[in-house]
C-alpha cells in the first residue's frame, strides 16, 4: 500500500514518456514532410483589426505592394479578423499558389495578388536541439529504468523529460488541433525545464527538503508566464495578442529560462565548494562545469540581445550548440563517476548489443567464405549454413567478453585500474604497520572505490576478546555512547559473510539501543575482518553518495577487502606489541647501559672468537680508544701486547681470575697501574657466550699506599730515632765536655792536638748527627701562623745565593701573583725549600738552572722546583724518602733531608711529589692547603 503512490506515478511519467515518444517522432515527419507556405509578411492583431507589422524585402508580400500598417480586410475573398486566420488559409492553399490580398491604406481599399513561397525553415538547428533532447531522454530513461525508487531520481527524469519536449517539439505553423498540442507542450516544457533545474540543484548533492516559500518562489514565476501566455493567445482577461505583446512575452520567457540557468549554476558551485570528499567533488565539477558551459553562450548571445531588443539573427541561433554541453556532462558524470548508477545496465547492454553485431557480421562472413572456398566440396547449402552457425556460437562469448573489456576500458578507464590498484592495495595492505594510518588508508581507498561517504572500522577489544569498539569513523557522527552488542561474538557465524540493515527501523529483532547506535552511525553493511577464522575488526560502509545501495559486485570486493583489512590490523596489532616490548627491552638496555656507563670502573666484553662487543665511557679514558673504533676489533687491536698475553693465558680457565697492578700504557702515552679482572660471560643456560674484563685503575691508590707505608717507615724510625737520639746524646756530650777539657789541659806544640780535634770535629759531627735525629723524631706540634710562600722563598734564595753563584746554578723565578696564605711554621717550611734547593744544586756539579714556579689552584698553593740536573734513576725514585738513603758519596749526606722534608710537609696537611728524567732533571711538587678567609655577613 506503501508503495502504490510510487507506481502509480512510475505508471503516469511512463505513459507521459510514451506520449511524448510519439508526438516527436510524429512531430519530426510533419516538420520533415509539409512545407510552410510564406507571404513574407508578418500579420499582427490590433484594435482595429489585422494588419502588417513587418514586411521582409524582396518578399511575395512586398512585391505585391504591401506596406507595413496596411490592414488586411479579406483573404481569396473570406474576410480576416485575427492573424493567425491568415497562417491557417495559407496552409490551405500551400506553397506556390496564387492569393488575393484585400489590403486597406488610409482608409481606401484594394486589391493584390501574389505567390507563396516556402518559409525559411532552420531544420539543421532543429534538428541539432533534437539531438540534444534525445540525449535528456536517453539519460533520463535509464536513470528511470535502474533505479526509479533512488531519491531524487524521479525529479531527475522529470528534468530530463522536460527538456526533450522542450528541444524536441517544434510546431509546424499548422494551428491544427496537433499542432496546438505541439506548441502549448512546448511553452510548458520551456518554463518548467528551469524551475526542475534549479529545484534539482537545491536537493542535489545533500539529502535535504527545500523550503517551501523557497519552491513557491522558484515555481510561481512559471505558473504566472504560463498564465499569461494563456491570456495572449486566448485574449482573455483583455489581453490583445498583438505581435508586440507576443514578442514581450517571449522576452520574458527567455528572460526566465536564463535566469533559471544561472541560478542553477550559482547553486551546484555553492555545493560544489561545500562538497567533503573527492568522489562528490568530482561529480558536482562536471555538473557544474556543464551547466555553465551551456547556458553562458546562450544567455549571452541569444536570450540578453533578444531582451534588449535585438531581432534574431541567424549567428544568434548558433549560439545554441553549447546546450548539448549539459546532458553530455551529466552523461560523464553518470558513467564515469556513477552519479545515478546507471553504469552497469548502460555497460552491459552495450556490450550484448554490440557483441551481437560482430557475430552477426562474422556469420555473414563465413557463409560468403564457407560457400566461396567450399562450393564445390559442400554443394548441400543447408550444411554450409549449419556450419556458419556453430562457428559463430563458439566465437559469440569469447567475442562477447573482448567487447566488455573494451567497454570496459573505455568508460572505466582509470576506474578499473583503481579498481585493480585496490585489489593490489588489499594485498599490499599488511605492509602498513600502524594502524592509525592504515585505517585512514583503507577507509579513504574504499570511500573513492565505491562512491560511499560514511564508513568506520570496529576493532576488536582486546581486554574484552568477541566485543568491539569503534576505532575509526568516516562521514558521521557520534553524539552518544554507541551500543555495539549486534557485533559481538556469534553475529558472523558461518555463511554469514555480512550485516545488511536496510534502515536502522528495519532492525526491528534488534534493541533500541541498538537501533539507536545504527541510526546515529547511518551504516548498512557490516563485513567481518577475519584472520584465521578469527573476526579481528568489522568493516562498516553506508549507501553511495547518491543513496543507492551497494551492488552484489562491489559487496564481494569489499568482502575481499575485508580479509586484508583484518589481517593488516593483525600485524598492526604484532606490532605494536612488538613495540611495546622493544620499548621495554630498550628501557632495560639504556637501564643497563647507564649502570655500565656510571661505573669507575672499564668494562669490556669479548665473544668467543675475542672481538669487542662491550666498551664502557671509562675504558675509553682508560685507553684513550673510542667506542666506535674498539666495537668490533679484536682485542689485541686496542690492548698493549702483554696484557693481551696475560688474558689469553687465562681463556682456559672457567672462574674469575684477578691479574695484579698490572703496569699499562695507553694510546696517549700515559702509564698507569691497573687491576684486571677476568670472568667467564656465560647466557641462562650456563654456556659460555664469551669474556668480561674489568679494568681498575689503581694508580692513585698505589701512590697513597706508597706514601702510607713511608709514613710508617717514618714514624717508625722517628720513634726509634728519638730512642737513639736521647741514649746517645747524654755520653757524646759527656765525651765532647771532657775532650774539650783534654783540649785546654794541653799546651799548643804537644802531638796529641791533632789527635784531639779530629776527637771534637767528630764529636761535633755525631752531634749534629743526633741533632737531626732529634728533628727528624719531633712529633710536637710548632705554633703555625699565616705564612707567605713567595716572602719565604725569595728569603731562601737569599740564604743560598752564595753556593749558587759558586757553583753556577742560574734561578728562575715564576710567582705567582696576589698568591693566598698558608697555615704553618715558617722555620720548618724553610728548611724543606732549603734542603730542595741545596740538594738541586748538588744535582748539577757542572752548573745548570733552577726554576721555581709558585701558584694558586682550587684552594690550594702550589710550589714547584726543577733543575737540570743528573736526575734520578727510576729504580731508586721511590726510596728518596727514606731515612739515610742517600746517593750522596761518604761524608757528603746523611740521608735524612728529604725524609725530614717529606714529615715537615705532612705535618702541613701538605702533598710532596717528584717526577725525574734520568739525564734531564728532577721536579718536586709541593702543595699545601691555603688560609680560608672569613665571610663577613
Amino acid at each position: 500500500m506503501n508503495a502504490f503512490p510510487m507506481r502509480l506515478a512510475a505508471i503516469t511519467l511512463a505513459l507521459l514518456t510514451i506520449a511524448a515518444a510519439i508526438f516527436g517522432v510524429l512531430n519530426f515527419q510533419q516538420r520533415a514532410r509539409y512545407i510552410t507556405p510564406d507571404d513574407g509578411i508578418s500579420w499582427q492583431d490590433g484594435s482595429s483589426g489585422v494588419s502588417a507589422w513587418l514586411v521582409a524585402p524582396d518578399s511575395p508580400g512586398a512585391r505585391s505592394g504591401i506596406r507595413p500598417g496596411d490592414a488586411l480586410i479579406a483573404l481569396n475573398g473570406a474576410p480576416v479578423r485575427r492573424a493567425a486566420q491568415v497562417t491557417q488559409r495559407l496552409w490551405r492553399l500551400g506553397v506556390w499558389s496564387e492569393a488575393r490580398y484585400s489590403p486597406s491604406r488610409e482608409g481606401r481599399k484594394f486589391e493584390t495578388t501574389m505567390i507563396t513561397v516556402p518559409a525559411d525553415q532552420s531544420s539543421s538547428i532543429e534538428n541539432y536541439l533534437r539531438i540534444v533532447g534525445l540525449l535528456y531522454l536517453f539519460i533520463g530513461l535509464f536513470i528511470f529504468l535502474r533505479r526509479w525508487t533512488a531519491t531524487r531520481a524521479v525529479h531527475f527524469y522529470l528534468f530530463c523529460l522536460a527538456s526533450f519536449v522542450l528541444y524536441a517539439f517544434h510546431y509546424t505553423g499548422k494551428l491544427n488541433s496537433f499542432d496546438s498540442t505541439i506548441y502549448w507542450s512546448n511553452i510548458v516544457a520551456m518554463l518548467l525545464q528551469p524551475a526542475l533545474l534549479v529545484h534539482f540543484a537545491m536537493v542535489f548533492p545533500e539529502r535535504r527538503k527545500p523550503v517551501a516559500a523557497a519552491l513557491a518562489c522558484l515555481y510561481f514565476p512559471a505558473a504566472l508566464l504560463l498564465a499569461l501566455h494563456v491570456g495572449v493567445a486566448t485574449q482573455a482577461l483583455g489581453f490583445v495578442p498583438t505581435l508586440s505583446n507576443r514578442i514581450l512575452l517571449d522576452r520574458l520567457e527567455l528572460a526566465y529560462l536564463g535566469g533559471c540557468f544561472c541560478v542553477a549554476a550559482m547553486l551546484f558551485l555553492r555545493s560544489y565548494r561545500r562538497a567533503p570528499s573527492g568522489v562528490l567533488r568530482q561529480q558536482l565539477k562536471w555538473v557544474t562545469g556543464g551547466t555553465l558551459a551551456a547556458t553562458l553562450p546562450f544567455l549571452v548571445l541569444y536570450i540578453l540581445p533578444f531582451f534588449l531588443g535585438v531581432v534574431p539573427q541567424s549567428w544568434m541561433k548558433l549560439s545554441v550548440i553549447s546546450l548539448a554541453l549539459l546532458p553530455l556532462c551529466f552523461g560523464y558524470a553518470i558513467i564515469r563517476y556513477r552519479l545515478m548508477d546507471v553504469d552497469i545496465i548502460f555497460k552491459r547492454g552495450l556490450a550484448y548489443t554490440a557483441a551481437t553485431m560482430g557475430v552477426v557480421a562474422v556469420y555473414f562472413l563465413l557463409v560468403a567464405l564457407i560457400g566461396e572456398l567450399f562450393h564445390s566440396a559442400i554443394p548441400d547449402s543447408r550444411i554450409v549454413s549449419v556450419l556458419a552457425v556453430v562457428i559463430t556460437a563458439l566465437l559469440f562469448q569469447p567475442l562477447r567478453d573482448l567487447v566488455q573489456e573494451r567497454l570496459d576500458h573505455f568508460f572505466y578507464r582509470d576506474r578499473l585500474d583503481y579498481r585493480r590498484t585496490l585489489i593490489e592495495f588489499g594485498r599490499t595492505l599488511t605492509k602498513e604497520i600502524r594502524l592509525e594510518p592504515m585505517a585512514a588508508s583503507a577507509l579513504d581507498r574504499i570511500s573513492q572505490t565505491f562512491l560511499v561517504d560514511r564508513l568506520a572500522l570496529f576493532l576488536e577489544d582486546p581486554r574484552s576478546p568477541g566485543h568491539f569498539h569503534l576505532g575509526r569513523l568516516m562521514g558521521a557522527r557520534v553524539e552518544s555512547a554507541l551500543d555495539l552488542s549486534f557485533l559481538d561474538a556469534g553475529a558472523f557465524g558461518p555463511g554469514r559473510n555480512f550485516l545488511f540493515f536496510e534502515s536502522s527501523r528495519a532492525a526491528r529483532m534488534k534493541s533500541d539501543s541498538v537501533r539507536a547506535s545504527l541510526e546515529q552511525l547511518d551504516l548498512n553493511y557490516f563485513l567481518p575482518c577475519r584472520v584465521r577464522e578469527e573476526v579481528v575488526a568489522v568493516l562498516g560502509v553506508g549507501k553511495t553518495v547518491d543513496g543507492d545501495f551497494l551492488s552484489s559486485e562491489d559487496v564481494e570486493l569489499l568482502q575481499s577487502i575485508a580479509g586484508y583489512v583484518g589481517i593488516a590490523v593483525e600485524n598492526s596489532r604484532l606490532y605494536e606489541s612488538l613495540a611495546e616490548k622493544a620499548a621495554q627491552v630498550e628501557r632495560l638496555k639504556d637501564f643497563s647501559e647507564n649502570i655500565v656507563g656510571s661505573l669507575n670502573v672499564g668494562v669490556m666484553a669479548l665473544d668467543l672468537q675475542g672481538r669487542i662487543e662491550s666498551w664502557n665511557p671509562q675504558l675509553e679514558r682508560l685507553m684513550g680508544v673510542g667506542r666506535e673504533r674498539a666495537m668490533g676489533q679484536p682485542m689485541d687491536t686496542v690492548l698493549p701486547p702483554e696484557l693481551v698475553a696475560e688474558i689469553a693465558a687465562r681463556a682456559s680457565e672457567d672462574r674469575p681470575s684477578i691479574i695484579y697492578k698490572f703496569p699499562l700504557e695507553n694510546r696517549a702515552g700515559k702509564s698507569m697501574t691497573v687491576n684486571v679482572s677476568v670472568t667467564p660471560l656465560v647466557d641462562k643456560g650456563g654456556s659460555s657466550v664469551g669474556r668480561l674484563l674489568l679494568l681498575d685503575d689503581v694508580t692513585q691508590r698505589e701512590q697513597l699506599e706508597e706514601q702510607l707505608l713511608q709514613t710508617e717507615k717514618l714514624t717508625s724510625l722517628g720513634l726509634l730515632a728519638a730512642g737513639v737520639a736521647h741514649e746517645v746524646n747524654t755520653p757524646l756530650a759527656v765525651i765532647s765536655n771532657y775532650i774539650q777539657m783534654l783540649a785546654k789541659q794541653l799546651p799548643g806544640d804537644d802531638s796529641r792536638q791533632k789527635i784531639i780535634d779530629k776527637i771534637v770535629k767528630q764529636t761535633f759531627r755525631a752531634s749534629e748527627i743526633v741533632n737531626n735525629l732529634l728533628n727528624f723524631s719531633r712529633t710536637g706540634a710548632a705554633e703555625f701562623a699565616e705564612v707567605n710562600l713567595n716572602e719565604l722563598i725569595e728569603e731562601t734564595l737569599s740564604l743560598v745565593a752564595h753556593p749558587f753563584r759558586t757553583s753556577r746554578v742560574t734561578v728562575l723565578k715564576t710567582m705567582g701573583n696576589e698568591l693566598p696564605l698558608v697555615l704553618g711554621s715558617a722555620n720548618r717550611l724553610q728548611q724543606v725549600f732549603l734542603n730542595l734547593l741545596m740538594n738541586a744544586r748538588d744535582a748539577m756539579p757542572n752548573g745548570g738552572m733552577v726554576e721555581i714556579r709558585t701558584a694558586a689552584q682550587n684552594g690550594s698553593v702550589e710550589v714547584e722546583v726543577t733543575d737540570t740536573g743528573m736526575g734520578i734513576p727510576r729504580e731508586i725514585l721511590n726510596r728518596i724518602f727514606d731515612p739515610f738513603f742517600t746517593t750522596k758519596s761518604i761524608g757528603r749526606g746523611t740521608g735524612l733531608g728529604l725524609s725530614v722534608s717529606y714529615g715537615i710537609v705532612k705535618e702541613h696537611n701538605g702533598i710532596i711529589d717528584v717526577r725525574s728524567t734520568p739525564g734531564k732533571g728532577t721536579s718536586f711538587r709541593l702543595e699545601f692547603p691555603a688560609v680560608k678567609k672569613p665571610i663577613h655577613v
